[in-house]
């Protein structure tokens, strides 16, 4: 069965490894790098999509599914589980989704590996001069997705825990992050004059304040209380409606359960749903402001704009995802939307950092 995993990865790792060796780039490892970023944005709406749809416990064990290195081969097993519960967390279709999501998981590791074996070839091979070479980022990259893959195993294992699966997306997000930060140190970017200087610390506020904001979302997911208020701006006709945050932002618990063991009341799904809706003006105050500050610099203007634009779009997403009750494809959205303001404060203070240099 490991071996048949393996030959998985490598398979969903292929194609975007000959995408990038036939492509006309003369600087084919910076190409791998944003290839592999684009796959692992790619990923995380996946994810995205795998926990939306119940998938999460689509094949209940840890590499393979039922034993097997595929549904198909499992398949006996998975029907007898989908006819014993129909509506459970076991079908032939949950079970594609989730083994489609390790695949991709997979192919990223590939496409890693890789990474961290040309940038030690290269690094040999001239002397140790050539510091775009250096191994330490792709290494750093390795240790990362190695953690992110022993937190998807333990996300199948302990059932879903929301903790775990909350750092599992946390996770994924830092990957990406990191991916868009070594992008950037591969390319070429025009020079940004002495006053960006000025935002260096309300830049990366944002950017902390985005994380937050993101580990909520995730907690919202995680615990199923994306519907716990479904008016807006009010939540259940109030603006403070009854709160339960010690039981609803309690860590370690069973999903569904407080941490002594009883089921989650319903006021405890509201303080998690709240806390996201309220902490998301933070968000968007935090970071407009950073973008119109950079909006007045011309080497930022553009992704100031993208940041502008993105963020008016998730506040809309999220308002939108509340008024009509969790819609799959917009809940989707809602997750890639955060992602690419993640990439995009991610540049930003990476441009701000080379402005001081």
């Amino acid at each position: 069965m490991l071996i048949q995993l393996a030959a998985m990865g490598m398979l969903a790792a292929l194609l975007p490894l000959a995408i990038v060796w036939v492509s006309g780039d003369t600087d084919k490892y910076r190409k791998l790098v944003w290839v592999t970023l684009f796959l692992t944005f790619d990923l995380i709406m996946f994810g995205a999509f795998t926990r939306l749809t119940d998938s999460g416990l689509g094949c209940p064990d840890w590499p393979g599914c039922y034993g097997h290195a595929n549904p198909l081969q499992a398949h006996a097993d998975i029907s007898a589980a989908e006819a014993a519960m129909p509506t459970g967390p076991v079908t032939v279709m949950k079970a594609w989704i989730e083994m489609i999501h390790r695949y991709l998981a997979m192919g990223i590791g590939v496409l890693i590996v890789a990474l961290m074996m040309i940038a030690w070839r290269r690094w040999l091979q001239s002397g140790r001069r050539e510091m775009k070479f250096s191994p330490l980022f792709p290494a750093v990259l390795f240790v990362f997705v190695c953690v992110q893959g022993a937190f998807g195993a333990w996300t199948v294992t302990m059932k879903l825990q929301p903790v775990i699966v909350t750092i599992h997306l946390l996770l994924g997000m830092a990957l990406l992050a990191l991916l868009t930060w070594f992008g950037a140190h591969l390319s070429n970017h025009q020079t940004v004059p002495e006053p960006a200087v000025a935002l260096r610390l309300p830049a990366l506020l944002a950017a902390l304040l985005l994380l937050v904001q993101i580990a909520l979302g995730g907690w919202v997911s995680t615990n199923y209380a994306a519907l716990a208020c479904t008016d807006f701006p009010l939540c259940q006709g109030e603006l403070f409606p009854q709160m339960d945050f010690a039981n609803g932002f309690a860590l370690w618990r069973d999903l569904g359960m407080t941490a002594h063991g009883e089921y989650l009341p319903f006021p405890a799904l509201t303080a998690i749903h709240w806390a996201h809706r309220a902490f998301a003006f933070i968000v968007v105050a935090s970071v407009a402001w950073v973008a119109l500050g950079a909006f007045k610099i011309k080497a930022l203007r553009k992704t100031a704009r993208w940041l502008l634009i993105l963020i008016a779009l998730q506040f809309a997403l999220g308002i939108l995802n509340v008024l009509l009750e969790l819609p799959l494809p917009l809940a989707v959205a809602h997750n890639g939307g955060a992602a690419l303001l993640l990439m995009l404060l991610v540049m930003l203070n990476y441009k701000i950092r080379m402005s001081m240099q």
